[in-house]
C-alpha cells in the first residue's frame, strides 16, 4: 500500500478556503499594484482636467459587485481560514493566515477607508476648473498624497499575500 501524499491529508474545506484566501488577496494586491504602475502614472501625464474627470469616473465605477468580494471579503476569508487551520491543528498556517488578515485589514482595507476613500469623495465634489493651472494644482495635490497611501496599501496587501504563501508551505504540518 502506498502512503498518501501529505497534501491529500489537508481537509477539503480548509484547502478550499486557503485557495480562496490566495485568490482574493492576489486579486486585491493586483488591483492596488496596477494603480501604481500604470493608472496613476498615465493620469499624471494627461491634461489635469482629463485626469480629474477620469479619476472621478473610476472612483464612481469601482463600487461594484465584482470589486467588493476581493476588497471586503479578503479579511473575512483570511480570518475564517485561520480559524479552520487552527481547528485542524495547523498552528503555523493558522498564525500566518491570521497575520495576513490583520495586515490587510489595517493596511489595505483600513488605509483605503480612512485615507483614499475620503480623498476620492472630496475629488468627486470638485467642479473641474477651466483654468489648466488651477486644475493642475488640484490634481497635483490629490495625486501625490493618494499615491503614497496607495503604495502603503499595496505593500500591506503584498505582505498579506506573502504570508498566505508561507501558510501554504506549512499547511500540511500538523
Amino acid at each position: 500500500m502506498t502512503a498518501q501524499p501529505q497534501f491529500l491529508k489537508i481537509p477539503p474545506l480548509l484547502t478550499s478556503f486557503a485557495f480562496l484566501s490566495l485568490v482574493l488577496c492576489g486579486a486585491i494586491f493586483g488591483f492596488f499594484y496596477a494603480w501604481i504602475c500604470s493608472t496613476m502614472w498615465g493620469l499624471d501625464t494627461a491634461e489635469p482636467t482629463v485626469a480629474i474627470a477620469a479619476m472621478q469616473a473610476m472612483n464612481a465605477s469601482v463600487r461594484n459587485a465584482v470589486f467588493a468580494p476581493a476588497f471586503f471579503g479578503t479579511p473575512v476569508i483570511l480570518f475564517l481560514t485561520a480559524w479552520l487551520s487552527q481547528t485542524q491543528r495547523r498552528k503555523l498556517s493558522a498564525w500566518a493566515f491570521l497575520a495576513a488578515g490583520i495586515v490587510y485589514l489595517i493596511g489595505g482595507l483600513g488605509a483605503t477607508m480612512v485615507v483614499n476613500v475620503p480623498m476620492n469623495e472630496a475629488l468627486a465634489l470638485v467642479e473641474i476648473p477651466q483654468s489648466t493651472q488651477a486644475a493642475q494644482q488640484i490634481w497635483t495635490d490629490y495625486s501625490a498624497k493618494w499615491q503614497v497611501w496607495n503604495i502603503a496599501r499595496t505593500v500591506a496587501s503584498g505582505i498579506s499575500l506573502a504570508l498566505i504563501g508561507f501558510a501554504f508551505l506549512h499547511l500540511k504540518e500538523v
